[in-house]
C-alpha cells in the first residue's frame, strides 16, 4: 500500500477563510475580484458557496455571491509613486 499523507490538502478541495474579508465599496474592485474568482471556477476550484440542486447557476454568478458573502480574500497591489507610511 503505498503511503499517502492525508493530512496535507488535496487539489480541487478548498475550504472557506476563518475570517471574512470585509465588504467592498468600489463597484470596480468588485467586478475585478469577482472576474478573478469566475476564472479560479472555471478551472476547477471547489465552490465556497453551496451550489443548489437543480438550479443552474452560471460562474460568474457564484463568484459574485462569493465575493459579496466575504468568502474570498483579496490584496491589493502598492500604489505606484505612494509613498509608506512609517
Amino acid at each position: 500500500m503505498p503511503d499517502v499523507d492525508t493530512t496535507a490538502p488535496q487539489p480541487g478541495t478548498e475550504t472557506a477563510p476563518a475570517e471574512r474579508a470585509a465588504p467592498i465599496d468600489s463597484r470596480f474592485l468588485f467586478v475585478d475580484v469577482a472576474a478573478q474568482r469566475a476564472k479560479q471556477l472555471r478551472r476547477g476550484v471547489v465552490p465556497r458557496v453551496p451550489r443548489e440542486a437543480g438550479v443552474p447557476r452560471k460562474l460568474e454568478r457564484l463568484a459574485m455571491d462569493e465575493v459579496r458573502q466575504g468568502y474570498i480574500l483579496y490584496t491589493l497591489p502598492p500604489v505606484p509613486g505612494r509613498r509608506r507610511e512609517l
